[in-house]
């Protein structure tokens, strides 16, 4: 029976975070900022990582609340957690910007939530990672490549642009102008403006 109401009160507190999560959305999409953050904050409190991800996005542009970049990493972190992908690639982008660049441990781990996210496909994660690991110290070309082609995949142009210049220079792949040009065109044909200057050139 204790068992039975545990269950009931987790079912009614995860329903009760959804339903918050949803007025919050619908709050937001109504020009109500502050009643939009109520309610993602209210759920995120209860552990919901979609409304820790929103508090979060309050918190980083000042809406419904005022704009504090730390409090919004808070919110990422823990929605990162949960393996929320979006929170983990903001949360990652956070530590790389905002934390002492010998901090070995933060970096490390922006790294591993980045690549998470850019394998539950999410685009600006695989891109970030491609140039991320193309301009590193000690550049790893083939895996930056790779990054750079799922994001390309993905219909990001300027990754298809970078892609290009990996194959024009011989990056992480074999060089061949025929397959720059062909994904410099791509990237042009996406509106891509330094794709159309390296064609012209």
């Amino acid at each position: 029976l204790e068992e039975a109401a545990f269950q009931l009160q987790q079912i009614f507190r995860i329903d009760i975070s959804i339903a918050l999560n949803i007025l919050g959305i619908e709050s937001m999409r109504a020009g109500h900022y502050r009643i939009a953050y109520t309610c993602f904050k209210l759920a995120a409190d209860r552990g919901y990582s979609k409304a820790q991800f929103n508090v979060g996005l309050c918190y980083e542009h000042g809406r419904g609340t005022e704009k504090d970049l730390e409090k919004a990493a808070f919110y990422y972190y823990h929605a990162a957690s949960s393996c929320h992908p979006m929170a983990q690639y903001r949360y990652a982008r956070y530590l790389l910007h905002h934390r002492p660049e010998n901090e070995w441990d933060g970096h490390q781990k922006a790294v591993a939530f980045l690549e998470q996210a850019a394998m539950a496909g999410i685009t600006e994660a695989q891109a970030y990672l491609g140039v991320f690991y193309m301009r590193g110290l000690q550049p790893k070309e083939k895996r930056g490549l790779k990054y750079l082609l799922l994001a390309a995949k993905n219909g990001d142009a300027q990754s298809r642009y970078h892609v290009g210049i990996c194959y024009e220079k011989g990056l992480g792949v074999q060089q061949n102008l025929a397959e720059a040009m062909r994904h410099y065109q791509q990237s042009a044909a996406a509106g891509n403006r330094n794709s159309q200057e390296r064609l012209r050139v």
